[in-house]
């Protein structure tokens, strides 16, 4: 999506609802927005549609996973070709447990999240990347805790969303 959709109210609404609670049943939905289930339905199908929502799924506790640790990793390439960034995130994509890649600018050329079991299990990940040809430096930042975790702010729904019910 290169510009920037435009959203009515109820699209707002239905969008900060859905972050909230992806299993929403569409009537509740619909209560919750103002309208009824079929135009609910309706926007809900063109917002997927649309690429607006992406995915519905469940938010997993890692620790009750055995996901013991959470790292944040900054790694720099000696060459920003396109070859080996393609190169890199193919070797991330092998990996599961590389949760999140992104490319950034700065000191870094992508940032990672990673969970495992063990520090130990982190330190054989990230020696995977130290072997590849073209990384220049690897630095890793485990997660102490979380102090926030958000759902995206919709504009004009800054407000905090309604409980789930």
């Amino acid at each position: 999506m290169t510009e920037r959709q435009q959203f009515d109210d109820v699209d707002l609404k239905i969008l900060s609802e859905l972050q909230t609670d992806g299993r929403i049943r569409i009537n509740e939905l619909a209560a919750r927005v103002g309208i009824t289930a079929p135009p609910c339905l309706r926007r809900v199908r063109a917002l997927r549609s649309r690429g607006v929502i992406q995915a519905v799924r469940a938010t997993l506790n890692e620790r009750a996973l055995g996901y013991e640790v959470t790292t944040f990793v900054l790694i720099q390439l000696e060459s920003q070709t396109l070859a080996a960034i393609e190169a890199f995130e193919a070797a991330v994509a092998a990996v599961p447990r590389f949760l999140q890649c992104w490319r950034i600018s700065g000191d870094a050329d992508f940032m990672l999240k990673c969970v495992a079991p063990s520090v130990d299990d982190i330190r054989q990940q990230l020696l995977q990347f130290s072997g590849l040809p073209n990384v220049r430096k690897i630095r890793s930042y485990p997660v102490l805790g979380v102090s926030k975790d958000a759902p995206l702010p919709i504009p004009g729904h800054l407000a905090a969303p309604s409980p789930a019910g």
